[in-house]
């Protein structure tokens, strides 16, 4: 049933959220100086940040923010953000760091699962999410349906999440263990979902990343990429340029394991859609 799912989900992210809690007081101040800068295409994220432009006055729906490391991002950027995730725990985190961050006044947060959430129609200018709609597979065509209807016409939509479009790569990765950052039953994307994205968001644009810089987890072992040695960050430099040149070939497209997906929102203004289910006790179930 999906309330279990819920729970397990919720489960899995409290326990990450409960062990920064308290440790890690907001973001290091070189990531955030990192994406006030020149932004370098080839790094999956800058790439996503560099495709908004400037956010000055854009409301930004963050789903599934998680421990609000985007939101704050988002916001450092002139968004006024919406974030919305299942973990009770890391929406705790991520109002902490919000806080910390000075950027609490363009930020608010909202403990759902997505599938039971209420934003009014045509509220968002943008909506973005990182590595998120793989988790809600067996939900994704009623999940688009709802973020159709929240964002405004026009509005831009941009996702980040992990793909497998090569079986013979999925094998390979099937023989390493999942990173500590995974739930149990996730899986990435594979042809059935992103032909659905495709269907019900025309005019997607997607670009591949993750191939040689899936290495990248051991260049940058025990540390971060503001705070590592000059010689680590050339390393990850060269490994990301590499796969953008590489995953720019058609022939190459099919490797990557993570794909950016880029589109709009094409409605008429003033548009309705039917109203989005009433919120129920799951809601309580899964938010606590």
């Amino acid at each position: 049933m999906r309330s279990k799912r819920w729970a397990s989900e919720a489960e899995f992210f409290d326990r990450l959220a409960e062990s920064q809690l308290g440790k890690i007081p907001w973001m290091d101040p070189a990531i955030l100086q990192r994406y006030r800068g020149r932004l370098r295409p080839w790094f999956n994220k800058e790439f996503r940040f560099e495709s908004l432009g400037d956010l000055s006055g854009q409301h930004v729906l963050d789903v599934g923010c998680g421990d609000g490391s985007n939101s704050i991002l988002l916001a450092s950027r002139g968004a006024r953000v919406t974030g919305i995730d299942i973990s009770p725990r890391s929406i705790e985190l991520a109002t902490e760091r919000a806080k910390l961050a000075g950027v609490q006044d363009r930020v608010v947060f909202h403990c759902s699962p997505l599938e039971l959430a209420t934003f009014p129609e045509n509220t968002f200018d943008v909506i973005w999410g990182d590595g998120i709609l793989h988790h809600l597979i067996p939900e994704l065509e009623g999940v688009l349906n709802q973020l159709e209807r929240w964002g405004k016409p026009g509005a831009r939509v941009v996702f980040s999440e992990p793909l497998s479009l090569s079986p013979t790569l999925r094998r390979l990765r099937s023989r390493i263990p999942i990173h500590e950052g995974a739930t149990p039953d996730e899986r990435p994307l594979e042809s059935a979902e992103l032909n659905l994205i495709l269907q019900r968001l025309p005019g997607t644009r997607m670009r591949h990343f993750s191939l040689l810089s899936w290495f990248n987890r051991f260049v940058m072992k025990g540390t971060s990429y503001e705070r590592a040695p000059a010689a680590r960050r050339l390393a990850t430099e060269l490994l990301h340029a590499a796969d953008y040149a590489l995953l720019s070939l058609p022939g190459f497209k099919s490797l990557g394991g993570m794909v950016v997906l880029t589109s709009q929102i094409s409605k008429q203004a003033g548009a309705g859609q039917s109203e989005p289910a009433p919120a129920s006790a799951r809601l309580a179930e899964a938010c606590g």
